[in-house]
């Protein structure tokens, strides 16, 4: 597999969604080593992210990211991701072997324009993997937006160590409408997302994932 090194610097459009989860329902999902961070009593922020890379990116590719929890290590807060999927094998084997992240191959589907309606929002992305669903993404014409700047921080772990790297997003970003439809066959159905709190759109996106830094080691080789 051949991918470029990290930082990669990204262009395109994206979706996310913000959804509150039962911290017991994800805690499996999480490396014992990391805190989750709860905003309400039990309660952790998770989302669904699901963009389309295109020109001007290190390498093209469609990527689906479910975020489980909001997390906490010495002090240090960032979001915790236990499922990820694209539809570039080159993605997946920078993604596992640069950031530790447990990517998969799926294939995309994004419907949906000024003038066909696909969906009862307008817009429609589906993610599969071989002959199961995986996630459904309706969502509404982004409107009024304003360019933004956003970074955060995110975890990931290899065998033996405890990863965070930065992400970084250049945007213009607008609240939009969106209906998530789970399959009860995807492997992320366990984390319970509900129906979005809120849902962004994301245009002229140009997105950097940074370089992993090691901030701790691993008790044990956790499995995603």
């Amino acid at each position: 597999m051949v991918y470029p090194p990290a930082p990669w610097n990204l262009q395109g459009y994206a979706v996310q969604t913000l959804q509150l989860v039962d911290v017991a329902r994800v805690r499996p999902l999480v490396p014992s080593e990391l805190e989750i961070v709860s905003l309400l009593p039990g309660k952790t922020l998770g989302g669904i992210y699901i963009s389309s890379y295109g020109l001007g990116s290190v390498m093209e590719y469609n990527e689906l990211i479910v975020v489980s929890a909001i997390a906490n290590y010495a002090g240090k807060w960032g979001a915790w991701i236990s499922h990820i999927y694209v539809d570039n094998p080159n993605s997946v084997a920078g993604g596992r072997e640069i950031w530790g992240l447990p990517k998969e191959l799926a294939t995309f589907s994004w419907e949906g324009s000024d003038s066909v309606k696909a969906a009862p929002l307008g817009y429609r992305v589906t993610v599969r993997q071989e002959n199961r669903q995986l996630c459904s993404l309706n969502y509404s014409k982004q409107t009024l937006a304003l360019p933004l700047p956003f970074s955060g921080k995110v975890f990931s772990a290899n065998r033996s160590n405890l990863l965070l790297f930065k992400g970084e997003l250049k945007s213009r970003i607008g609240l939009i409408r969106g209906q998530l439809e789970v399959a009860e066959e995807s492997p992320f159905a366990s984390v319970n997302l509900g129906q979005p709190l809120l849902t962004f759109g994301c245009e002229d996106m140009r997105f950097t994932a940074g370089v992993p830094q090691i901030v701790g080691n691993r008790a044990a080789e956790f499995s995603y």
